[in-house]
């Protein structure tokens, strides 16, 4: 039981990566991208690519596709989701969705529905003992590579000129129009950083299991429900979040393997019904903090 709850919590780092972008885009625009698990899965065929075809290293390979993630987040917020932004999430939901459909069919097409991995050589294998537990490197990486991933959005967000940009065109766009402010740039420079750390996400899942080009839409259950467990807009509440889902997992899959992902939707589901606005939420979603 304590290894399936440690091995929870190392999952949990996974799914943070995977919501924090989901996070960031609807506490700054009110934006729910239903094509967020996609954009992970066209990371990893991405990376795939760079590894197989180019002969780069995985490493390099990551340094590649997340700044290429990040300019199509730009150009896709700029070109396509600007128009959706609004008082109403109907308009986001419709053309994310088309998005969505559209990406896993192009990926269907390119690469078949075979199953990809990206090659981690022997890290995938190593491990330290801690406590008579063996923990992977990898999982731990990949947590480790969360946490840096949040504190580092939280600082951006809290230190920087662009930041508080940021924050103040989520709070009032219009005065900040006033101030010589352009809300579509700044949604534009969010959405790109939500689709950069959605590439690492894509890219630590690719080396943990393998995926198709229709994995996108569990991916994105699990990084809206570690967002809602932890409370919506809040930066390290997707951590927690994250955590409380991988732990509600591996304890299912403990007391029978049936019930994996069955009991984090249990999970997922008591939190609505105890704290709808989540564990770290306020009374109501209001801000991209940390």
């Amino acid at each position: 039981m304590i290894d399936a709850i440690v091995q929870g919590i190392l999952t949990g780092g996974l799914y943070a990566l995977f919501a924090a972008g989901l996070s960031l885009m609807f506490g700054v625009m009110r934006l729910v991208n239903l094509a967020h698990g996609d954009i992970a899965v066209l990371a990893g065929f991405g990376a795939v690519i760079f590894v197989q075809s180019a002969g780069v290293s995985p490493l390099l390979a990551l340094l590649l596709v997340v700044p290429l993630a990040a300019v199509l987040g730009y150009a896709v917020q700029r070109g396509l989701l600007t128009r959706t932004v609004g008082p109403s999430p109907l308009p986001s939901l419709l053309v994310t969705f088309g998005l969505s459909v559209v990406l896993q069919n192009v990926l269907l097409l390119a690469f078949s529905a075979d199953q990809r991995r990206l090659p981690s050589g022997s890290f995938t294998q190593q491990s330290v003992p801690v406590l008579g537990l063996s923990i992977g490197l990898l999982p731990l990486a990949i947590f480790a590579t969360a946490v840096a991933v949040l504190g580092g959005l939280s600082l951006f967000l809290a230190r920087t000129s662009t930041g508080r940009v940021i924050r103040a065109t989520r709070d009032d766009p219009e005065a900040a129009r006033l101030m010589g402010v352009n809300p579509r740039h700044v949604y534009g420079i969010a959405a790109a950083i939500a689709f950069g750390s959605v590439a690492v996400a894509g890219f630590a899942y690719g080396t943990t299991t393998s995926f198709t080009p229709t994995s996108g839409p569990v991916l994105l259950l699990f990084a809206f429900e570690a967002v809602i467990i932890g409370g919506l807009g809040r930066l390290w509440g997707t951590l927690v979040g994250g955590v409380l889902l991988g732990v509600a997992q591996n304890v299912g899959a403990y007391i029978d393997p049936a019930q994996q992902i069955l009991a984090g939707h249990l999970v997922f589901l008591l939190v609505l019904a105890v704290r709808p606005q989540g564990i770290l939420g306020g009374r109501a979603p209001a801000a991209v903090t940390a």
